[in-house]
């Protein structure tokens, strides 16, 4: 499912990611300190995000409960091939070419990726 979540319902996936179930008042408590948003903030950024397809909700005994309805991982995968069409054409090496001129990568960091690259490779019976 590909369910594009903006950088404020990105810190509400967060939260229920952590631990789910949460409450409105739980997940308005828990970003409080980082946000200042107000209930009605939140209680806006949930409604979106409910008609988006990214949380479910469901009736509790006093409150509704908030689900995550994908995973961090689906919306991480989701986030970085738009982020790739976006700003490289869709081409990762123009990602790490860019990574390597600016320095953001490490020489470690380029071993570890070659060796997530070869381990793949061994996976799916490439040579």
């Amino acid at each position: 499912m590909a369910v594009q979540c903006t950088e404020a319902e990105w810190k509400i996936m967060e939260v229920l990611w952590e631990k789910s179930p949460k409450t409105m008042p739980e997940i308005t408590q828990a970003l409080a300190p980082a946000t200042g948003w107000t209930r009605h903030t939140v209680i806006t950024l949930l409604k979106r995000m409910q008609e988006k397809g990214s949380i479910r909700v469901e009736d509790g005994e006093k409150m509704k409960l908030y689900t995550p309805a994908i995973s961090r991982e689906e919306a991480s995968q989701s986030h970085t091939k738009r982020f790739l069409n976006h700003i490289f054409s869709g081409k990762a090496s123009l990602l790490v070419q860019n990574l390597v001129n600016s320095g953001e990568i490490s020489v470690q960091e380029m071993e570890e990726i070659l060796l997530l690259i070869k381990k793949d490779r061994e996976h799916k019976g490439g040579d």
